[in-house]
Protein backbone atom coordinates (compact mmCIF):
# COMPACT_ATOMS: atom_id res chain seq x y z
CA UNK A 1 0.00 0.00 0.00
CA UNK A 2 2.59 2.46 0.72
CA UNK A 3 4.95 1.59 -2.17
CA UNK A 4 1.92 2.57 -4.39
CA UNK A 5 0.91 5.67 -2.69
CA UNK A 6 5.09 6.56 -3.38
CA UNK A 7 4.49 5.69 -6.54
CA UNK A 8 1.16 7.77 -7.27
CA UNK A 9 2.70 10.77 -5.65
CA UNK A 10 5.94 10.38 -7.83
CA UNK A 11 3.89 10.39 -11.34
CA UNK A 12 2.06 13.02 -10.10
CA UNK A 13 5.08 14.86 -9.10
CA UNK A 14 6.79 14.14 -12.65
CA UNK A 15 3.43 15.05 -14.24
CA UNK A 16 3.63 18.67 -13.08
CA UNK A 17 6.72 18.88 -13.99
CA UNK A 18 6.67 17.39 -17.08
CA UNK A 19 3.48 20.33 -17.87
CA UNK A 20 6.11 23.38 -15.80
CA UNK A 21 8.86 22.24 -18.37
CA UNK A 22 6.48 22.39 -21.57
CA UNK A 23 5.36 25.67 -21.41
CA UNK A 24 4.38 25.11 -24.89
CA UNK A 25 1.45 22.43 -23.64
CA UNK A 26 0.20 25.14 -21.35
CA UNK A 27 0.15 27.81 -24.42
CA UNK A 28 -1.98 25.42 -26.27
CA UNK A 29 -4.44 24.70 -23.62
CA UNK A 30 -5.07 28.39 -23.41
CA UNK A 31 -4.40 29.42 -26.90
CA UNK A 32 -7.25 26.52 -27.76
CA UNK A 33 -9.51 28.17 -24.92
CA UNK A 34 -9.13 31.63 -26.28
CA UNK A 35 -10.29 30.51 -29.85
CA UNK A 36 -13.27 28.56 -28.92
CA UNK A 37 -14.09 32.11 -26.61
CA UNK A 38 -13.44 34.35 -29.90
CA UNK A 39 -15.24 31.96 -32.55
CA UNK A 40 -18.55 32.08 -29.73
CA UNK A 41 -17.88 36.06 -29.87
CA UNK A 42 -17.82 36.34 -33.05
CA UNK A 43 -21.20 35.07 -33.35
CA UNK A 44 -23.08 37.37 -31.42
CA UNK A 45 -24.59 40.21 -32.35
CA UNK A 46 -24.49 42.84 -29.48
CA UNK A 47 -27.76 44.50 -28.74
CA UNK A 48 -27.43 48.33 -29.95
CA UNK A 49 -29.54 51.33 -29.19
CA UNK A 50 -28.86 53.22 -31.90
CA UNK A 51 -30.07 50.52 -34.38
CA UNK A 52 -33.28 49.88 -35.15
CA UNK A 53 -34.71 45.98 -33.03
CA UNK A 54 -36.70 43.58 -34.66
CA UNK A 55 -38.92 41.77 -32.40
CA UNK A 56 -39.88 37.91 -32.52
CA UNK A 57 -42.69 36.94 -30.48
CA UNK A 58 -42.93 33.24 -29.16
CA UNK A 59 -45.12 30.79 -27.28
CA UNK A 60 -45.32 27.32 -26.44
CA UNK A 61 -46.34 25.45 -29.85
CA UNK A 62 -44.96 28.42 -31.99
CA UNK A 63 -44.04 27.17 -35.49
CA UNK A 64 -40.06 27.63 -35.10
CA UNK A 65 -39.88 28.31 -39.00
CA UNK A 66 -41.74 31.78 -38.78
CA UNK A 67 -39.34 32.77 -35.84
CA UNK A 68 -36.31 31.38 -37.73
CA UNK A 69 -37.16 32.86 -41.23
CA UNK A 70 -37.08 36.55 -39.36
CA UNK A 71 -33.97 35.86 -37.90
CA UNK A 72 -32.36 34.69 -40.41
CA UNK A 73 -33.02 37.93 -42.78
CA UNK A 74 -32.57 40.68 -40.62
CA UNK A 75 -29.58 39.11 -38.52
CA UNK A 76 -26.88 39.77 -41.83
CA UNK A 77 -24.54 41.60 -41.65
CA UNK A 78 -23.95 43.90 -44.88
CA UNK A 79 -21.68 43.69 -47.69
CA UNK A 80 -19.55 45.71 -45.21
CA UNK A 81 -19.79 43.18 -42.45
CA UNK A 82 -21.87 45.68 -40.52
CA UNK A 83 -24.34 44.89 -38.36
CA UNK A 84 -27.88 46.70 -39.29
CA UNK A 85 -30.54 45.58 -36.57
CA UNK A 86 -31.25 44.05 -33.31
CA UNK A 87 -33.31 40.84 -33.36
CA UNK A 88 -34.54 39.72 -30.04
CA UNK A 89 -37.06 36.91 -29.41
CA UNK A 90 -39.66 37.99 -26.46
CA UNK A 91 -41.92 35.49 -24.78
CA UNK A 92 -44.59 36.24 -21.75
CA UNK A 93 -41.28 35.41 -19.50
CA UNK A 94 -37.82 34.31 -19.53
CA UNK A 95 -38.57 30.23 -19.29
CA UNK A 96 -37.73 28.16 -22.55
CA UNK A 97 -40.76 28.01 -24.84
CA UNK A 98 -40.97 24.95 -26.50
CA UNK A 99 -41.60 25.13 -30.17
CA UNK A 100 -44.37 22.69 -32.42
CA UNK A 101 -41.72 20.64 -33.76
CA UNK A 102 -40.28 20.62 -30.18
CA UNK A 103 -37.19 22.40 -30.07
CA UNK A 104 -36.76 24.97 -27.00
CA UNK A 105 -35.71 28.64 -27.48
CA UNK A 106 -34.58 30.94 -24.89
CA UNK A 107 -36.04 33.82 -25.19
CA UNK A 108 -33.93 37.17 -24.88
CA UNK A 109 -36.53 39.33 -23.29
CA UNK A 110 -39.98 38.32 -21.54
CA UNK A 111 -43.02 40.89 -21.67
CA UNK A 112 -42.42 42.86 -18.82
CA UNK A 113 -38.54 44.03 -19.97
CA UNK A 114 -38.65 43.93 -23.44
CA UNK A 115 -37.14 47.35 -24.82
CA UNK A 116 -38.78 49.57 -27.72
CA UNK A 117 -39.25 48.08 -30.54
CA UNK A 118 -39.45 49.06 -34.21
CA UNK A 119 -41.28 46.07 -35.99
CA UNK A 120 -42.61 42.97 -33.92
CA UNK A 121 -43.12 39.56 -35.69
CA UNK A 122 -46.42 37.96 -34.82
CA UNK A 123 -46.12 33.75 -35.39
CA UNK A 124 -48.35 31.52 -36.02
CA UNK A 125 -49.23 27.72 -34.25
CA UNK A 126 -51.14 24.74 -35.68
CA UNK A 127 -53.67 25.50 -32.08
CA UNK A 128 -54.37 29.09 -31.51
CA UNK A 129 -56.81 29.01 -28.86
CA UNK A 130 -54.54 29.50 -25.40
CA UNK A 131 -52.61 32.32 -27.49
CA UNK A 132 -56.27 33.57 -28.68
CA UNK A 133 -57.51 33.32 -25.15
CA UNK A 134 -53.82 35.01 -23.40
CA UNK A 135 -55.17 38.09 -22.11
CA UNK A 136 -51.35 39.01 -21.56
CA UNK A 137 -49.93 38.16 -25.19
CA UNK A 138 -53.04 40.37 -26.80
CA UNK A 139 -51.78 43.04 -24.32
CA UNK A 140 -48.77 43.57 -25.16
CA UNK A 141 -49.38 43.25 -29.20
CA UNK A 142 -51.60 46.28 -28.33
CA UNK A 143 -48.91 48.25 -26.22
CA UNK A 144 -46.33 47.48 -28.24
CA UNK A 145 -48.41 48.53 -31.60
CA UNK A 146 -48.05 52.10 -30.33
CA UNK A 147 -44.62 52.32 -30.53
CA UNK A 148 -43.74 50.09 -33.88
CA UNK A 149 -42.91 51.40 -37.16
CA UNK A 150 -44.42 47.85 -38.56
CA UNK A 151 -46.60 45.41 -37.59
CA UNK A 152 -45.96 42.05 -39.18
CA UNK A 153 -48.02 38.42 -39.23
CA UNK A 154 -47.56 35.07 -40.42
CA UNK A 155 -49.95 32.85 -41.04
CA UNK A 156 -52.52 31.66 -38.01
CA UNK A 157 -50.46 34.96 -36.36
CA UNK A 158 -53.21 37.00 -37.92
CA UNK A 159 -55.50 35.80 -35.43
CA UNK A 160 -53.72 37.05 -32.37
CA UNK A 161 -53.94 40.53 -34.39
CA UNK A 162 -57.48 40.34 -35.22
CA UNK A 163 -57.97 39.38 -31.70
CA UNK A 164 -55.83 42.78 -30.68
CA UNK A 165 -57.88 44.75 -32.62
CA UNK A 166 -55.15 47.36 -33.80
CA UNK A 167 -55.43 46.29 -37.38
CA UNK A 168 -58.93 46.79 -38.06
CA UNK A 169 -60.07 48.26 -41.10
CA UNK A 170 -56.83 47.02 -43.05
CA UNK A 171 -56.23 43.74 -45.49
CA UNK A 172 -54.45 41.24 -43.61
CA UNK A 173 -53.88 36.90 -45.22
CA UNK A 174 -53.61 33.88 -42.79
CA UNK A 175 -52.91 30.06 -43.79
CA UNK A 176 -54.36 29.15 -47.14
CA UNK A 177 -57.63 28.25 -45.98
CA UNK A 178 -57.89 30.45 -42.93
CA UNK A 179 -59.40 33.10 -44.26
CA UNK A 180 -62.78 32.14 -44.25
CA UNK A 181 -63.10 31.73 -40.24
CA UNK A 182 -60.94 34.37 -39.45
CA UNK A 183 -63.13 36.90 -41.52
CA UNK A 184 -66.27 35.60 -39.54
CA UNK A 185 -64.21 35.94 -36.18
CA UNK A 186 -63.35 39.01 -36.86
CA UNK A 187 -65.67 40.75 -38.96
CA UNK A 188 -63.51 43.95 -38.70
CA UNK A 189 -60.22 42.82 -40.96
CA UNK A 190 -60.54 42.59 -44.49
CA UNK A 191 -59.12 39.43 -44.89
CA UNK A 192 -57.77 39.03 -48.53
CA UNK A 193 -58.19 35.38 -50.65
CA UNK A 194 -55.30 33.40 -49.14
CA UNK A 195 -55.42 31.05 -51.88
CA UNK A 196 -54.67 33.79 -54.31
CA UNK A 197 -52.32 35.51 -51.71
CA UNK A 198 -49.20 35.07 -50.37
CA UNK A 199 -48.36 38.14 -49.04
CA UNK A 200 -50.34 41.62 -48.04
CA UNK A 201 -49.29 45.20 -47.00
CA UNK A 202 -51.74 47.54 -45.98
CA UNK A 203 -50.30 50.68 -43.90
CA UNK A 204 -47.91 49.19 -41.12
CA UNK A 205 -49.15 46.14 -40.80
CA UNK A 206 -48.02 43.60 -43.10
CA UNK A 207 -49.15 39.68 -43.63
CA UNK A 208 -48.19 36.14 -45.19
CA UNK A 209 -49.44 32.85 -45.44
CA UNK A 210 -46.40 31.68 -42.68
CA UNK A 211 -43.94 28.70 -43.23
CA UNK A 212 -41.48 29.47 -46.21
CA UNK A 213 -43.61 32.68 -47.06
CA UNK A 214 -42.61 34.13 -44.03
CA UNK A 215 -39.42 34.77 -45.95
CA UNK A 216 -41.54 37.25 -48.29
CA UNK A 217 -42.74 39.09 -45.26
CA UNK A 218 -39.60 39.67 -43.78
CA UNK A 219 -37.79 40.53 -47.19
CA UNK A 220 -40.11 42.93 -47.83
CA UNK A 221 -39.98 45.03 -44.83
CA UNK A 222 -36.25 44.44 -45.05
CA UNK A 223 -35.68 46.45 -48.22
CA UNK A 224 -38.21 48.76 -46.97
CA UNK A 225 -35.94 49.33 -43.61
CA UNK A 226 -32.95 49.42 -46.30
CA UNK A 227 -32.85 48.82 -49.57
CA UNK A 228 -33.09 46.78 -52.62
CA UNK A 229 -29.66 46.18 -52.89
CA UNK A 230 -29.34 45.14 -49.18
CA UNK A 231 -32.41 42.69 -49.82
CA UNK A 232 -30.68 41.07 -52.69
CA UNK A 233 -27.54 40.59 -51.29
CA UNK A 234 -29.63 38.97 -48.21
CA UNK A 235 -31.25 36.76 -51.17
CA UNK A 236 -27.86 35.38 -52.75
CA UNK A 237 -26.80 34.96 -48.97
CA UNK A 238 -29.81 32.56 -48.62
CA UNK A 239 -29.52 31.03 -51.90
CA UNK A 240 -33.17 31.98 -52.75
CA UNK A 241 -32.42 31.74 -56.70
CA UNK A 242 -31.57 28.11 -55.78
CA UNK A 243 -35.02 27.00 -54.86
CA UNK A 244 -36.58 28.91 -56.84
CA UNK A 245 -35.23 27.07 -59.44
CA UNK A 246 -35.02 24.12 -57.85
CA UNK A 247 -36.22 21.05 -59.93
CA UNK A 248 -37.92 17.51 -58.98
Amino acid sequence: MKKTLKLLVILTIIGCQSEKSNPNLTNEHTSQAKNETDIQDKHIRPYKKELPTIGLLMYNGVLQGEVIATSDVFAKLDQNGNQLFNVISIAETNEPIVTEEGMKFVPDYSFDNCPQLTALFVPSAYDMHAQVNNKKIIEFIRNKNQETKYMVSNCAGAQLIGKSGIADGHKIVTWIGGGENLQKDYPNLKVQNDSLVAFVEDGKFSSSNGNLASYISALNLLEKMTSLEHREFVESYLYLDQLQNWER
